[in-house]
């Protein structure tokens, strides 16, 4: 009976060693003062600084970066998911008022390309730089047969603190509170199997179409990664009364707003607010999709929403000018969760 070895069942031992050294100069540039150790043991270790906290609390988020992936699968271009899977964890614990302090990532795939890796974890550490977090470990998984060949899955786990009497719930949520939005990049990670089914399957195009109104190719549209927010939240935590912070995501306005609304209010929403990107009017004609599944399924163009008092939220648009911060809606009493409206009211 011939011998046999790892490789031979299709995983291949080397290939995970080599990645790993690929990897280490991404991690070495997300490294902060709390980071004990190096990559490669049997866990990650990180010595928080405690300044200042009276009552710390750590905030923990995870997410993945969804069929997103299956774009960058398209274009073969691994270097920008990265960045999502980050984003999609990082921004859910700042909605805490969490300050991320590391970061984990998961890489299956069925055969591992140590080049892919290296790119995704480019990504990641690219990601971690833009939240102020320490990448300190991760898991690579090569399971044959069960991806399909060329492609993987990525999952992300981020662990922030906050002070226990800081924590941002929306309870603090009272009428006449303005709604502050920040814009999206784009799509972010979300919505990709209805974008996908429109554009790829009911019109056949490819990731190479250039789109007159987009300025550039779809899987250049469909690549731009989700925006990281962590820096202007934590600016915004000092320069307004921030009540409540929404990351519009999977759901939408109707779905991501009402989790920090108390039962009793409603968030009045004014569509009018901002403007809208073009790939949202792309997607939604070419796909005859409704405006109120529209607002269900995607960010619309913005990615994080802050319910700030009356009297700061002005000067906090004013403080984030250059992000591109706008009042785009206010708390009223009722019910219902989110109303959208044509005009400001």
């Amino acid at each position: 009976m011939d011998k046999m070895s790892y490789r031979d069942s299709g995983v291949d031992i080397d290939a995970g060693a080599r990645a790993v050294e690929m990897m280490k100069r991404h991690i070495s540039k997300t490294h902060t003062p709390g980071v004990l150790g190096d990559i490669g043991g049997f866990g990650g270790a990180f010595q928080p600084d405690l300044t200042g906290y009276k009552n710390p609390v750590l905030v923990s988020g995870t997410d993945g970066v969804g069929t997103k992936l299956k774009v960058a699968f398209m274009m073969d271009r691994h270097d920008t998911v990265g960045i999502d899977c980050v984003a999609m964890c990082v921004n859910d614990i700042a909605c805490m008022g969490a300050k991320p302090l590391f970061f984990l990532d998961y890489i299956a795939t069925g055969k591992l390309e140590p080049s892919w890796v290296s790119d995704i974890v480019k990504g990641i550490a690219e990601g971690c730089c833009q939240a102020g977090c320490a990448l300190i470990g991760g898991e690579t998984a090569e399971m044959p047969d069960f991806y399909s060949p060329g492609e993987y899955d990525l999952a992300g786990f981020a662990v922030g603190i906050a002070d226990r009497d800081a924590l941002l719930d929306g309870s603090g949520i009272r009428e006449g509170d303005l709604l502050v939005g920040l814009p999206s990049s784009g799509l972010h990670s979300n919505g990709y199997s209805l974008v996908r089914k429109v554009l790829f399957e009911r019109h056949r195009m490819t990731v190479d179409t250039y789109v007159e109104e987009l300025g550039c190719t779809l899987g250049q549209e469909l690549l731009r990664p989700t925006k990281v927010y962590v820096k202007q939240v934590e600016t915004a935590l000092e320069a307004a009364d921030i009540r409540g912070i929404v990351h519009i995501t999977g759901g939408g306005f109707f779905e991501n707003i009402p989790r920090i609304i108390p039962e009793n209010l409603r968030a009045d929403v004014y569509m009018d607010g901002w403007d809208v990107p073009a790939v949202f009017g792309f997607v939604r004609e070419l796909g005859n999709i409704e405006e109120e599944e529209m607002y269900r399924t995607f960010n619309m163009g913005i990615g994080l929403v802050m319910a700030a008092s009356g009297d700061t939220a002005h000067a906090l648009v004013q403080e984030l000018e250059g992000d591109g911060a706008r009042i785009i809606g206010k708390i009223s009493s009722g019910t219902g969760g989110v109303k959208l409206w044509p005009k400001l009211k």
